[in-house]
């Protein structure tokens, strides 16, 4: 289980930051000094921001058929690599700006993601030009508010469902690529549209107001 994606909510605690480590109940994954951090202050955290949401939409692009640890470590990377998530400024990167990033070993020398990040960049101005914003565009397919899933089992979380797949299919149609609905459910996870922290986990309590 990744955790699906990677919410930037709140300023996150990465190792090194005096993570304290406790005995709170939280969902199975998050385990280890990357993961424990990410989850207890960022993952499922509503997000209203479009530099965050493309920031998503970049890291889950990368960490496609990859562990999210392996993207998680490289986030640094790719803060710097892509103009801090300025989706104005990366949506001007030019081809040899581009070769430049495939020598970086700071993020994932992959032709495909590291040009389809560009493509997305210019696809995401396109939303925020139609719709007023990308984070108007993407609650709309919510209704506005958190979807909150009572799980009791980490294998009872889907893959991906129909309002990821559709999701999906409206972000493909305006040529988004590395968008499939798998990354998209955990697009919708880790920016808080969907809630799907067991319900055992502390941050469930925390996020719903104590709803169980």
């Amino acid at each position: 289980m990744d955790g699906g994606a990677y919410s930037r909510a709140v300023t996150p605690v990465l190792p090194g930051d005096d993570v304290v480590t406790d005995d709170r109940p939280r969902c199975g994954w998050a385990q280890g000094p990357w993961n424990i951090p990410y989850h207890d202050t960022e993952w499922g955290v509503p997000v209203h921001d479009d530099r965050t949401h493309f920031e998503f939409l970049v890291l889950e692009g990368a960490q496609a058929g990859l562990s999210w640890l392996t993207i998680l470590k490289r986030r640094d990377g790719y803060r710097k690599a892509f103009a801090d998530f300025d989706v104005e400024k990366v949506a001007r990167f030019t081809p040899a700006r581009v070769e430049k990033l495939l020598l970086d070993p700071g993020i994932i020398r992959n032709r495909a993601k590291v040009e389809a990040t560009v493509r997305n960049a210019r696809a995401f101005m396109a939303v925020q030009d139609e719709v007023g914003s990308f984070d108007a565009y993407l609650w709309g397919f919510v209704g506005g508010s958190p979807k909150v899933n009572r799980w009791r089992r980490l294998d009872q979380l889907p893959a991906f469902t129909p309002i990821s797949e559709a999701v999906s299919a409206d972000l493909r149609r305006r040529d988004f690529r590395f968008v499939g609905p798998t990354v998209c459910y955990s697009h919708l996870q880790a920016a808080g549209l969907i809630n799907d922290h067991l319900v055992s986990c502390f941050r469930y309590a925390e996020l719903t107001g104590g709803a169980t």
